[in-house]
C-alpha cells in the first residue's frame, strides 16, 4: 500500500506530467530528472520561492492562481534572457489539511501555466508543513551567445518597458481590499494573480540581438533598474511623464493610490525593461503581439539614478520597490 506522500505525488504526476519532448531525457518516476541539450545552446537554470504569507495569502488567493503564478514567476526569468523554458522542478509543502480540494485547484491552475509556456514538469519534492511554501526551480535554453544579460547596457543606450506599470500592485490593492475598480479593476487584478510572461519579446529580442541589457520587472522599476544599472555600472535618467501607468479609477481621488508611485516601485508586473542602441531602437515597432513598447529614457554614464518630472525638474529617483529583508516600519 501505498503511504501518504507518495500518494501525493502520484496526484502531482498525474496532474501535470507530460511526455516532456526531446529535451528530457528521463522525466518524473526516478531519483533524478535527465536532460539533454541541444547542440548549440547554453542551459538557463532559474528558481524563485513562493510562500505563504509573503507571496500571497490563503485566505484571498485562489489556489489556481497560486498554481499559475509559481510558474510565472520562474518563467519570466527565462523570458528576460531571451530563453525559452523546458521543463522545471516543483519543492512543495502544505499541511495535511489541503491535501484534497485546495491542491486539486492548485494542480489545475498549475497544469494550465505549465501548457502555454511549454514547460513540463520533470520533477521535484513534497513534505508537510504548517504553511505553504513553493520552490520552483525552471530549466530553459537559448542559443549559444544570444542570451540577453543585465551587464551589457552602455551610456547612450535608449531604455524601454513593456506593458503598464503598477497594474498588478493595484490589483494586489484591490483584493486585498475586497474592492475593485470599475472599469479597469478586472484587468488590474488578472495582471496580479495571471501574469504573463513576456517570453515571445524576449525570444524576438535574443535573435535580433536588438537589446544590450533586459531584466524582467520583478520587484519594481526602481529597484529592477537599479539592479541593471550596477550590473552594467552606468546610470539612467528617465522621464516620469513617459512611464506607461495604470489608470487609478473609483473612490475620492485624495484616497486613491498615486499611480506615478504605482509604476515606479510596485512588483509582480513581470514586464521587461530592455536597453537599445538609438540606431536600432528606430526599428522597433510601438508594440510587439499587443504589447506596447515603450521609451522611458536612457542609460548615462555617471552611476546615478536620475528622474525628470513636470517642469523638466531633476531629482534621485529612489529605490522602493520590494524587498524581503527591507525594515518595515
Amino acid at each position: 500500500m501505498k503511504a501518504g506522500e507518495d500518494k501525493l505525488v502520484e496526484r502531482i504526476v498525474e496532474a501535470l506530467a507530460d511526455k516532456g519532448g526531446p529535451n528530457l531525457a528521463l522525466g518524473v518516476g526516478d531519483d533524478a530528472a535527465l536532460s539533454r541539450p541541444r547542440p548549440g545552446y547554453e542551459i538557463i537554470l532559474t528558481c524563485d520561492w513562493f510562500l505563504e504569507g509573503s507571496h500571497f495569502l490563503r485566505s484571498k488567493h485562489s489556489p489556481d492562481s497560486v498554481g499559475w503564478k509559481c510558474l510565472a514567476r520562474a518563467v519570466s526569468d527565462i523570458a528576460a534572457m531571451g530563453g525559452q523554458p523546458k521543463c522545471f522542478l516543483l519543492s512543495l509543502a502544505l499541511p495535511q489539511t489541503l491535501t484534497g480540494r485546495w491542491l486539486h485547484h492548485f494542480l489545475t491552475g498549475l497544469r494550465r501555466a505549465a501548457r502555454s509556456f511549454s514547460c513540463p514538469l520533470a520533477g521535484g519534492d513534497t513534505t508537510r508543513r504548517d504553511e505553504i511554501l513553493i520552490s520552483v526551480t525552471v530549466i530553459g535554453e537559448v542559443r549559444a551567445g544570444e542570451a540577453i544579460r543585465r551587464s551589457g547596457a552602455k551610456p547612450g543606450d535608449l531604455i524601454f518597458v513593456t506593458g503598464r506599470l503598477g497594474e498588478a500592485e493595484l490589483g494586489l490593492r484591490s483584493l486585498r481590499s475586497g474592492r475593485t475598480q470599475r472599469g479597469r479593476g478586472d484587468l488590474s487584478l488578472k495582471k496580479h494573480l495571471y501574469p504573463e510572461p513576456r517570453l515571445a519579446l524576449g525570444q524576438w529580442l535574443a535573435r535580433r540581438r536588438i537589446a544590450t541589457a533586459m531584466i524582467d520587472l520583478s520587484d519594481g522599476l526602481s529597484s529592477d533598474l537599479s539592479r541593471l544599472c550596477a550590473a552594467s555600472r552606468v546610470g539612467a535618467r528617465i522621464a516620469i511623464g513617459k512611464i506607461p501607468r495604470v489608470k487609478v479609477l473609483g473612490g475620492k481621488a485624495s484616497k486613491r493610490p498615486d499611480a506615478t508611485e504605482l509604476a515606479l516601485h510596485g512588483g509582480d508586473d513581470y514586464e521587461l525593461l530592455f536597453t537599445v542602441r538609438p540606431n536600432r531602437a528606430r526599428g522597433l515597432p510601438a508594440a510587439f503581439e499587443g504589447v506596447p513598447l515603450t521609451c522611458i529614457g536612457e542609460i548615462m554614464h555617471e552611476r546615478r539614478l536620475v528622474c525628470v518630472g513636470p517642469g523638466e525638474r531633476e531629482g534621485t529617483l529612489a529605490v522602493r520597490g520590494w524587498d524581503p529583508f527591507r525594515r518595515r516600519e
